[in-house]
């Protein structure tokens, strides 16, 4: 199946209000694989179903990360 991925890592440094975001479209079968081999270093991974795709929490020992999948058309 084919995802837009939307990634969004959260910086929770007092002096940057950015958020640094990355955009892809990919084809991924099994989605809960792809992001443990994505970020295999990641301390816990959650995961979140939403209309039309998927949305994955990843703590990488503080560092937050989160991908957004959505069902390409």
């Amino acid at each position: 199946m084919i995802y837009e991925v939307i990634k969004e890592i959260k910086n929770e440094c007092a002096n940057n209000q950015m958020r640094d975001v990355f955009f892809e479209e990919l084809e991924i079968d099994d989605p809960e694989v792809w992001i443990r081999r994505r970020e295999p270093k990641a301390s816990s991974i959650e995961r979140e179903d939403v209309p039309g795709g998927i949305r994955f929490f990843v703590d990488d020992h503080g560092m937050i990360t989160v991908y957004s999948l959505t069902i390409a058309e």
